[in-house]
């Protein structure tokens, strides 16, 4: 039975051993686009186009300190080497 096969081979340690040095380690990072809201949102398609990040991985825009001004934040893991 299929369902036997996966489960027994996930059962097995050998198929399961992962390296330290095979899974890079990610940290958390966080961008933040301070700017016109035309300007901002304007990046935020640009970083999609080149597919850096999906447009509704980025917060909603946001009021800044600065009149005028809106923000969005972008939490994103990366590898580091």
């Amino acid at each position: 039975m299929m369902t036997q096969n996966f489960l027994s081979g996930a059962n097995n340690p050998t198929t399961n051993q992962t390296s330290s040095e095979a899974t890079p380690l990610k940290e958390p990072l966080k961008h933040l686009l301070i700017g016109s809201s035309k300007a901002v949102t304007s990046t935020i398609h640009y970083l999609q186009v080149i597919g850096y990040a999906d447009v509704g991985d980025w917060s909603p825009l946001l009021p800044s300190p600065n009149p005028g001004e809106v923000m969005s934040i972008l939490n994103r893991p990366i590898v580091v080497k």
